[in-house]
């Protein structure tokens, strides 16, 4: 008996003729992420993947953490592969999940015989197993609807695999196979939030963060560090630019009406962000607005923000409510950083009374008393790059 992991698709499994591109870059990050835990091989048959791994007693804890963050993956499972042979099957079931079946009540059995020369069918299998689960554990109960644990074997081409209950994975497309975009990245819930989505959509992520010394401080960008970290569990590595902000901030609040500078401030991010976008080859965008949230993100202002870009802006969460994004950060584990009280550029100079529906044609006029191209390349040529990456763990 040895184990293994056994990783199953979601989505992934629906891309026909293109899906061995697919796994071929959900394989490479795989790879990436596991290789300072453990020597391990990877094969793959049937919409599952199997690792296996070479070293002795892997810290298979650590596996799992990591496997669960790495999108593209449905759900997996921890097994243990034998010999395809009923008694075999029987005996390593109940020895493998020995200590397992003792924390529950119920369970039922299921089979998925893909090698259809095995002499029984599932149904066979099923009862042969269950029947044998039952006579070594007489605390359990069979559950054919509501198990707590379902005991599945696997009969494949070269072992049968055994496991209980899978393991829920972090879902979406592998890391890599969407293309490559920039995140807006405030010290905020949202941001971190909008990054990790886009993330679990298969894209790289790059990322720009405006500060303001010494209106902001250096916590206030450590903060936005630390978020891009717990992102980055996810997405792999991201490269991080750092804009000086400080003198543009200035410029709009001298020059500028006091209503428009929070819509000012927003368009000039914007053509800064796609600057250091195009350097970076990335084809998109995001933030983290969600519509009517604050005044820069009602419908006028997001328009008038928008017209300055000429690649897409992706806003993943424009749909969504406060509670909804606290949830998804609190189960990525950015919100109690998020939470600290160290304010980012977007909370100084904020008008009293910001105009809730600007026009085009008011916001360019105004932006005349600016010099925005010499403001922006100084700002991109002092911008400082840090690269963060917490995917792959230290031995």
């Amino acid at each position: 008996m040895k184990e293994i992991i056994l990783i199953k698709y979601g989505e992934l499994a629906l891309k026909g003729l293109n899906r061995s591109t697919f796994e071929d870059i959900l394989v490479k990050n795989l790879k990436r992420r596991l290789s300072n835990i453990m020597d391990f091989s990877i094969t793959r048959s049937q919409s599952t993947m199997v690792i296996e791994p070479i070293s002795k007693n892997p810290d298979m804890e650590a596996v799992k953490e990591v496997i669960s963050k790495v999108f593209g993956i449905a759900g997996f499972s921890i097994a243990a592969a034998c010999e395809k042979e009923i008694e075999t099957i029987k005996k390593t079931a109940v020895k493998y999940l020995e200590d397992t079946l003792v924390s529950f009540k119920t369970f039922k059995v299921e089979a998925k015989r893909s090698d259809k020369k095995f002499p029984l069918k599932s149904p066979e299998i099923c009862n042969e197993l269950g029947g044998y689960i039952l006579s070594k554990n007489h605390h359990l109960k069979v559950d054919v609807h509501n198990p707590d644990i379902v005991v599945t074997v696997e009969v494949r081409d070269n072992y049968a695999f055994i496991h209980g209950n899978q393991i829920k994975g972090a879902g979406g497309m592998p890391v890599g196979t969407s293309g490559r975009a920039v995140i807006m990245i405030s010290g905020g819930i949202d941001s971190p939030v909008a990054a990790w989505t886009m993330a679990k959509r298969g894209l790289v992520l790059d990322a720009v963060h405006f500060a303001s010394p010494p209106y902001t401080s250096a916590r206030a960008e450590q903060k936005v560090l630390d978020l891009l970290s717990k992102v980055s569990e996810y997405s792999g590595k991201i490269n991080t630019f750092i804009v000086p902000f400080t003198e543009i901030q200035e410029r709009i609040k001298d020059d500028c009406p006091e209503e428009l500078v929070t819509i000012i401030m927003r368009r000039m991010m914007m053509r800064t962000t796609e600057k250091i976008a195009k350097k970076q080859g990335c084809s998109a965008i995001i933030t983290g607005e969600s519509l009517g949230q604050v005044a820069s993100q009602t419908l006028p202002s997001i328009a008038c923000t928008d017209i300055v870009a000429n690649i897409p802006i992706f806003r993943p969460l424009i749909g969504m409510d406060k509670n909804e994004i606290v949830a998804i950060s609190r189960k990525i584990d950015t919100f109690d950083i998020s939470i600290q009280p160290y304010e980012d550029c977007c909370t100084i100079f904020v008008p009293k009374h910001p105009k809730l529906r600007p026009t085009l044609d008011e916001v360019a006029e105004a932006e005349k008393a600016l010099n925005i191209d010499e403001l922006i390349g100084i700002a991109v040529k002092n911008t400082k790059f840090v690269i963060i990456d917490a995917s792959v763990r230290e031995n």
